[in-house]
């Protein structure tokens, strides 16, 4: 049987009012992701059994399937159920989301860079400060009430929702709920844009 995975207070700022309430996730939707080497731009480096990505500016060996001028890779596994999932960043300009596999990794910037085209999503993440991005729409996030080095990403591919959230030792703060009919498996991503900071994805106890 499920158990609970968390219970934690979210807060929710729909019409700039805080209200709380809880939300349960089962332990059957946490997923275990791992980045997919052959995709990451050839300025990544890839660590920790590909759970852990950095800027670092050395030029990787090519592959045909690493992203060209937008420093993100994807993971391996897709999702076209529910799942939960947690990145730690350590410094610097990130950006976390997802997308469809078949985004372009060459040509056009629009086409191959996450956030800029109808087939991915994502949230910039610098400091305490976030905006979110689809298809080259850009919209930032009121300040955050406490500063927190991790998010947690939750899909439900069926309902069509992918939410974010800011994670801290006893809650979540509920960031940004993007709404769409997804027609294919979700595969995360994640950019670096800053030398030496790194995005690591997390073991949810």
């Amino acid at each position: 049987s499920n158990r609970q995975m968390k219970v934690l207070l979210l807060l929710l700022q729909p019409t700039g009012s805080c209200s709380d309430v809880n939300v349960l996730f089962l332990s059957a939707d946490a997923c275990k992701f791992t980045l997919d080497p052959n995709t990451a731009n050839r300025d990544l480096l890839l660590s920790e059994g590909n759970r852990k990505v950095m800027l670092v500016g050395e030029k990787q060996p090519y592959h045909p399937e690493r992203f060209e001028g937008c420093e993100q890779v994807l993971c391996r596994e897709g999702v076209s159920g529910r799942c939960y999932w947690e990145v730690e960043r350590s410094e610097g300009l990130v950006y976390i989301g997802a997308t469809y596999k078949g985004i372009s990794r060459t040509g056009l910037r629009s086409a191959r860079c996450l956030g800029d085209n109808n087939k991915s999503w994502i949230l910039f993440w610098f400091n305490n400060s976030y905006c979110v991005s689809h298809n080259k729409i850009t919209t930032a996030i009121p300040a955050t009430p406490s500063s927190s080095n991790r998010v947690g990403v939750y899909l439900d591919w069926s309902a069509g929702t992918l939410t974010f959230y800011s994670v801290s030792s006893d809650k979540l703060t509920h960031l940004h709920t993007f709404h769409s009919t997804f027609t294919e498996p979700l595969y995360p991503g994640f950019g670096v844009l800053s030398y030496n900071s790194s995005v690591t994805l997390c073991e949810i106890k």
